[in-house]
């Protein structure tokens, strides 16, 4: 059986299950899974400030000490961006928080770090502190097991932070074909200079070679938190482009719900089983966009890097 046909029978039947009522989802508890286990993924059909809340409730176990909220502010005026009073709500819940970005590769206000914090205005990014992290420059981290790279240059502030929660927009990608959790800490913590350059790779080319730079980056952010972060999916507004396209296409896709977990690999396999799950004409648009870029192959060399598991467990949070 193909891996695109396998996604659509298991996502059919989880996403029936959710909606029907037929899988028996349990009141969710927080937990940490033990060895063996397949990782925990928090569901909730609400996309409120009270339920962002909740499920990240259930994945903040270890989460302490100084904490950087990565999320995609998006372009000025950016049409898809999620409710503000989302990360708002999530923010004040989380003490010592700070939201972090990067700035950008292409061209854009955001390339510069004073029209990056004019932009942070025009959208409304205020009600709390925003770190650019790489307005000092970056710092390398090494890519354990990399086989495109071997280290990556991120925000120097990354080091200023103990723990990260990953507030994602999951949506597409003009050439990742989605961007979930992965792409949000890649692309978003590599500096705008030299980081997003070592992704990207010469001409920006898209495929394997970019996708698994992607990834390697993602690694290197993921490790080096180790258990200390976390990782919640939004599926809201889902455009077949990214946040960094300020005419980001109208959403064809309706909106899912929330996802977390502790796991990478499995909130963001959560995430695509649920688009894929959907009736065809709901689920077109995005799932070409993800295919024309051979955007499962995250998915995949996440799983060769073991960053996570494919095999979850999805609990409802009501």
């Amino acid at each position: 059986m193909k891996r695109r046909d396998f996604c659509k029978l298991s996502a059919s039947a989880v996403l029936a299950g959710i909606l029907g009522g037929r899988l028996g989802l349990k009141t969710a508890t927080a937990a940490v899974p033990a060895a063996g286990e397949k990782a925990k993924v928090y569901f909730s059909r609400e996309i409120t400030p009270e339920s962002l809340r909740k499920i990240y409730s259930m994945v903040n176990q270890d989460i302490k000490g100084k904490v950087a909220i990565k999320l995609h502010t998006g372009e000025p005026h950016g049409p898809n961006l999620l409710p503000r009073e989302l990360a708002k709500a999530l923010q004040a819940d989380i003490p010592d928080s700070t939201i972090v970005e990067c700035n950008v590769l292409y061209p854009s206000p955001r390339q510069t770090t004073e029209g990056h914090l004019e932009t942070l205005k025009t959208n409304g990014w205020t009600f709390c502190p925003v770190d650019i992290m790489d307005a000092e420059g970056d710092v390398n981290l090494p890519i354990n097991g990399g086989k495109r790279l071997k280290e990556v240059a991120v925000g120097k502030h990354i080091e200023n932070y103990d723990s990260m929660v990953v507030y994602t927009h999951f949506k597409g990608h003009a050439m990742g074909g989605f961007g979930g959790s992965l792409k949000n800490i890649a692309i978003g913590c590599a500096s705008g200079k030299v980081g997003k350059a070592q992704l990207h790779g010469a001409g920006w080319p898209i495929g394997e070679a970019f996708l698994e730079r992607m990834v390697e980056g993602g690694k290197a952010v993921v490790d080096h938190f180790g258990k200390q972060i976390t990782f919640i999916n939004v599926l809201k507004n889902i455009s077949v482009d990214c946040d960094c396209d300020a005419h980001g296409a109208k959403p064809t896709c309706p909106d899912i719900g929330i996802l977390a977990s502790t796991d990478i690999l499995a909130v963001d396999q959560a995430s695509i089983d649920m688009v894929y799950a959907l009736p065809e004409k709901d689920k077109h648009d995005i799932v070409e966009r993800i295919e024309s870029r051979k955007g499962l192959h995250q998915l995949e060399y996440m799983d060769e890097l073991k960053m996570g598991h494919r095999q979850y467990e999805l609990i409802e949070v009501a």
